[in-house]
């Protein structure tokens, strides 16, 4: 009779073999030789310790994107909606040749940056803020001048019109500023990048309790980018481990026995769909979140999912909401899925709302995360109203745990992060 080793390996002879399968195999020889006393978790940890991270399959080539220093905000953002990623390494022009990798970048653009960026002066006028009604006026009119800080709130931005984010797109300021301007304080991440010699568990641990959503992989012979990892690859490696012994061990658990949702249905950040989608963006801003659910009125039913990625559409599309008085929620979601149906696109918001149930397995959350590429799957109850949402990050913080001590002096060199920080 064959053994369950043999059954399995037949079975992976039987199909082609991804690069994320063959790193599951490798996965799973360890995982075989791992001491019995040891809990599942604590044998993922000791084999994902084992592996480095210079194992994990290469990022697409055209995901791995460094953007200029002197780069404005306006190619920064068609940089990262052309190549449909939310982040990349910016690349310090001012540096001397022979800079190493640390000196050579020095942080990371995000999209959530520059929505912070957009949200500060996008303030329309009000009594209570006045120097931004000069602050609109320069966006308007084309004017170089900073604008003020000021804070977006629901009253503020209801009064936001469709052309308003042509006028700000058009404006020579959007044009001209750098992406160094934008630098320091919470509008972008620090370049923290993990060596070719680093592990599994270091890299699962910082995109998950240390919430990075991407991480550069430096070569240091070549002092360059070797590899980008991000939080949607690590999802996709593991649908590609479905029926692995390592993996079914945890993925046939339901999600309450892995103690999901972590956010439940009191705790979740909305917007309801007659708010101004400004709201939306300001709420993610405010909650550190990368996404939230856009609620019927007078109920607890989503209707649909704004993300900090769909930010791009009110950059790179202005133009969609012109007839449009106040964009809405609501109103933003018709618009785009328009745009997107019109430009035969697939994005994730052409999708609609994913959910789950409560008794679905990990398993079959991690398959339909990667199957429709989103970053968060809603969990309902029998009448869909909302009991909780799941994220990328919550999956891999559900894999492994930080041992004691680990990361040790790990963080050195980095600067601390502020209170506000997105990473």
């Amino acid at each position: 009779m064959a053994t369950m080793q043999e059954i399995r390996e037949e079975a992976m002879q039987d199909s082609p073999q991804s690069p994320e399968a063959k790193l599951g195999m490798r996965v799973e020889d360890l995982w075989d030789v791992q001491e019995p006393q040891l809990s599942p978790t604590e044998k993922l940890n000791a084999c994902f310790e084992s592996i480095p991270v210079s194992a994990f399959p290469p990022a697409p080539s055209d995901q791995v994107i460094e953007i200029k220093s002197n780069a404005s905000l306006a190619e920064a953002v068609q940089i990262l909606a052309h190549h449909k990623i939310l982040s990349a390494p910016v690349v310090d022009v001012d540096a001397p040749e022979d800079a190493s990798w640390m000196d050579r970048y020095i942080g990371i653009v995000e999209f959530a940056g520059i929505v912070v960026w957009i949200l500060q002066q996008s303030e329309p006028p009000s009594p209570r803020s006045p120097s931004s009604a000069t602050a609109f006026a320069a966006a308007a009119n084309g004017l170089t001048s900073p604008f003020e800080v000021g804070c977006l709130g629901p009253e503020a931005a209801a009064t936001t019109s469709g052309n308003f984010f042509e006028a700000l797109t058009s404006s020579e300021f959007y044009k001209s500023t750098e992406v160094r301007d934008i630098a320091g304080s919470f509008r972008w991440a620090p370049f923290l990048a993990l060596q070719t010699s680093n592990s599994f568990l270091t890299m699962l641990l910082l995109l998950s309790k240390y919430k990075m959503k991407s991480i550069p992989v430096v070569d240091l012979g070549e002092g360059t980018i070797d590899n980008i990892v991000t939080q949607s690859a690590v999802i996709h490696m593991l649908a590609e481990c479905a029926g692995l012994q390592w993996f079914e061990s945890w993925g046939t658990k339901n999600l309450s026995e892995l103690g999901l949702p972590l956010m439940t249905a009191e705790h979740i950040v909305k917007v309801y769909e007659d708010e101004p989608v400004l709201q939306a963006f300001k709420l993610m801003r405010k909650n550190r979140i990368g996404g939230l659910p856009v609620i019927e009125n007078g109920g607890n039913k989503a209707v649909g999912n704004i993300s900090l990625r769909d930010i791009q559409f009110l950059l790179t599309a202005p133009e969609i909401y012109h007839d449009y008085r106040s964009i809405t929620a609501k109103n933003f979601l018709t618009a785009v899925r328009r745009y997107l149906e019109n430009h035969k696109e697939v994005f994730p918001m052409m999708s609609g709302l994913i959910t789950c149930k409560k008794d679905c397995t990990i398993k079959e959350l991690i398959l339909k995360l990667d199957t429709e590429k989103i970053h968060r799957v809603y969990v309902v109850d029998g009448k869909e109203n909302l009991e909780g949402v799941i994220t990328l990050r919550d999956i891999i913080s559900r894999l492994v745990h930080e041992p004691r001590g680990y990361f040790g002096d790990f963080f050195d060199g980095v600067l601390p992060l502020p209170p506000n920080s997105r990473v």
